[in-house]
């Protein structure tokens, strides 16, 4: 069952969406080759706080990080530390924030200095992707619409879509229905109805589409070693015409 959401409700999704959107921001601005990915991880915890909102990912299933923070081929579900951002780097940084009892999820891919060609074009067409995928995210369309035209898009362009993890409802909770791959067939699932909010999220890697979780048991990382590039936003259904974006300040 797909939660529908109330005008009130949509409201307090606005707040928090904006919240993770400020707090994404942030983390943007600081990213610079020598900072650690720990040193960004603190610094969304005490902007969280100081928004009046607690992370959505500290502490869920014991995930120890207030953010995730992948980089180069890490996909998602990177946990801050030690390692230190190098120039080249490419980090995909992953917010959620809960704020008076709902959620914003939001997540953008950032480079550390100049990138290469590949990663800049992996990273541009991965953003584009979302975009795109949001003029299928109306009301009467079927959510398939918007998941296969995320995959052919990557394929169009030679990149390949990460089919393990993938987007979903988020509201009172940070996973709830549907599920929404970034592949699948036109005209399938669920209708799309007004009051809906999801968290559409493109994961998109340069070679293979493979995946593998790392003895940390939860950085998801390419196989081949190639880079993966991640952008999200959470958006509402409208009762017409093209979604409302909640974590776009």
């Amino acid at each position: 069952m797909i939660p529908i959401k109330t005008s009130s409700e949509i409201e307090k999704m606005r707040l928090a969406g904006q919240a993770a959107a400020m707090v994404l921001d942030h983390l943007a601005s600081l990213i610079e080759p020598g900072i650690t990915t720990g040193e960004i991880d603190r610094a969304a915890g005490a902007m969280i706080a100081r928004l009046g909102g607690k992370s959505a990912f500290f502490g869920y299933r014991k995930f120890p990080g207030q953010t995730c923070i992948s980089v180069n081929e890490e996909v998602v579900h990177g946990i801050g530390g030690s390692r230190q951002l190098e120039y080249g780097d490419i980090i995909a940084i992953d917010v959620g924030v809960v704020l008076n009892g709902w959620i914003g999820d939001t997540a953008r891919t950032v480079a550390c200095g100049m990138i290469s060609p590949d990663k800049e074009r992996l990273c541009q067409a991965t953003e584009a992707m979302l975009y795109s995928a949001l003029n299928f995210a109306t009301a009467g369309r079927r959510l398939g619409d918007l998941s296969a035209h995320i995959e052919e898009q990557a394929i169009k362009q030679g990149f390949t879509v990460v089919k393990e993890f993938v987007g979903h409802g988020v509201g009172r909770q940070l996973h709830e229905d549907p599920q929404i791959p970034n592949f699948g067939r036109p005209g399938s699932g669920p209708k799309l109805r007004a009051g809906m909010t999801l968290a559409i999220e493109p994961m998109i890697n340069l070679g293979t589409s493979r995946v593998k979780i790392l003895s940390d048991g939860w950085t998801v990382v390419t196989e081949d070693g190639l880079p993966s590039a991640h952008f999200e936003h959470t958006i509402l259904v409208k009762p017409e015409g093209p979604p409302e974006i909640l974590t776009k300040i």
